[in-house]
């Protein structure tokens, strides 16, 4: 077994493990849990330096006969883009069980099943190099997600649970006819059908085909992100979610959709992608304006952070609208920048939700008071998702407005806009909750965080820090993929 498949296998191995463990047995089944993501951390950490930077092309490539008579394969591999989300997904994966130690009280076998199998399901779909298998597990990640919202969401769970579902599942329906079309006409152009990403590259589609390929790709993608207009399931679907719902939704699940792009759309159909440029950026814009302005209106504390992953998430679009090396580049480490913000940010809101069991802005003011070491991760976490110098936030965002600025200096004013308001609505958050006088005597005795809440945001709090103050390592990850993919769309 290789290094990635084994990657892989063992959340799947660890799912079915955890189905012979008594339901009744709460203890080991956290236990259990927690001990498998972690171990796949402890097998993912590896990767950062056995990774040759210099090389072109995919690393660790496994394959195997899957489905021969269509020419679908087991084919597994990574580059500097997918090694970064893989490495991701490995440290949000135990970071999220850890957080739901506590919050889980009913279910609980049922609920750490859900997290093993999305593990697995988020693993695979970045491992992927084979199309079928890509989109098997792009759809498998809906059902445990759909399973946590609706069984440990709020109280409009199964609202927001179906709403999800049925956008995601709609993208996925044309994406899928996307994938058929482009299965036989990559076969003709090749001389034999073949689902296999490399080989679909060496297809000469022509421009009338790869137009419609790419929107059929890109209305997939989009509500992934989600991209304005199709965001509207993002909001009901964080508020509802429980905690590790939340953090893997928005520090995983959404990078599915903006990986698509990078991955499928612009490297397959360069062409088409450049004439949709302009859309592309126009939706980003958009989407970075209208979803800092809504959260200077949110009243609930969870809602504004889900609000503002539309913002930031503008951003990561806008530099794969940009279509340079500065954008795309930008573009993939901010993906990553806001799986660490957002993540923190959701955990950070569930710990104070499992004490007051209230969202509620207006409950809270004066926090720092009682408890000042929540105070200060939460500060770090708002500074770093509003992009503060010297912290992870920043360089993302600095490196798409420099793509961006190349391609259309409107698109990089109107972007700026969108950091300003990000820091009104995130410090008018911290001035509301955590500073002034200590306004409802209920919050008066809430514990500071506990050791366990230490070991969650920690990690992520290091990672703010070492990618904001030297960020050269992760630009030497991207740098082949991303001059190749830049190249492929003739910038």
């Amino acid at each position: 077994m290789g290094w990635l498949t084994a990657l892989l296998a063992l959340p799947l191995v660890g799912f079915v493990v955890l189905l012979a463990i008594p339901g009744r047995a709460a203890g080991a089944v956290r236990l259990w849990a927690n001990a498998v993501l972690l171990g796949g951390l402890a097998l993912a950490a590896p990767l950062w330096t056995a990774f040759d930077r210099g090389a072109g092309g995919y690393q660790f490539v496994e394959r195997a006969a899957w489905i021969p008579s269509l020419g679908a394969q087991y084919l597994v591999g990574i580059d500097g883009i997918s090694l970064l989300l893989v490495l991701l997904t490995a440290l949000l994966g135990p970071v999220a069980a850890l957080a739901s130690w506590n919050a889980i009280a009913e279910r609980v076998k049922e609920f750490y099943a859900m997290l093993l199998l999305l593990q697995f399901g988020m693993l695979g779909l970045f491992l992927s190099l084979d199309l079928l298998l890509f989109f098997v597990f792009f759809e498998l990640v809906l059902v445990p997600m759909y399973f946590l919202i609706g069984i440990w969401g709020g109280e409009r769970r199964l609202y927001a649970a179906m709403k999800f579902f049925l956008y995601t599942v709609a993208g996925s329906v044309v994406l899928l006819v996307g994938m058929v079309a482009l299965y036989w006409q990559g076969g003709q152009q090749l001389g034999r059908a073949t689902f296999e990403l490399t080989e679909l590259l060496r297809a000469q589609l022509p421009l009338e085909t790869q137009r419609w390929l790419f929107w059929a790709f890109f209305v997939g993608f989009a509500i992934k992100v989600p991209m304005a207009p199709f965001h509207t399931w993002l909001p009901d679907a964080h508020t509802e979610a429980p905690t590790a719902g939340s953090v893997l939704l928005a520090g995983v699940l959404l990078k599915m959709g903006t990986y698509g792009f990078v991955r499928l759309s612009l490297p397959l159909f360069p062409e088409a992608a450049r004439e949709a440029a302009p859309v592309l950026g126009v939706l980003s814009i958009a989407a970075i304006l209208y979803g800092a302005l809504i959260c200077l209106a949110q009243q609930d504390w969870k809602r504004l952070v889900a609000y503002s992953s539309v913002s930031h998430m503008g951003f990561c679009t806008l530099g794969l609208a940009a279509m340079n090396s500065n954008g795309l580049a930008g573009s993939v480490l901010q993906q990553v920048n806001h799986g660490i913000s957002t993540s923190l940010l959701f955990l950070l809101v569930g710990y104070v939700y499992e004490r007051r069991h209230t969202r509620q802005i207006g409950d809270f003011g004066g926090l720092a008071m009682v408890m000042p070491r929540f105070a200060f991760v939460f500060a770090v976490a708002v500074f770093s998702s509003a992009g503060l110098p010297l912290l992870n936030g920043f360089i993302g965002e600095f490196t798409i407005l420099q793509g961006a600025f190349v391609v259309n200096r409107a698109w990089a004013a109107a972007a700026v806009g969108g950091i300003v308001l990000g820091a009104a609505y995130l410090l008018w958050l911290y001035q509301r909750t955590m500073l002034g006088d200590l306004r409802n005597e209920a919050n008066r005795e809430l514990p500071d965080l506990t050791a366990r809440e230490w070991a969650t945001v920690l990690p992520l709090l290091g990672l703010a820090v070492a990618i904001g103050v030297y960020p050269q390592p992760w630009f030497a990850v991207l740098e082949r993929p991303v001059l190749e993919l830049a190249g492929r769309l003739g910038r």
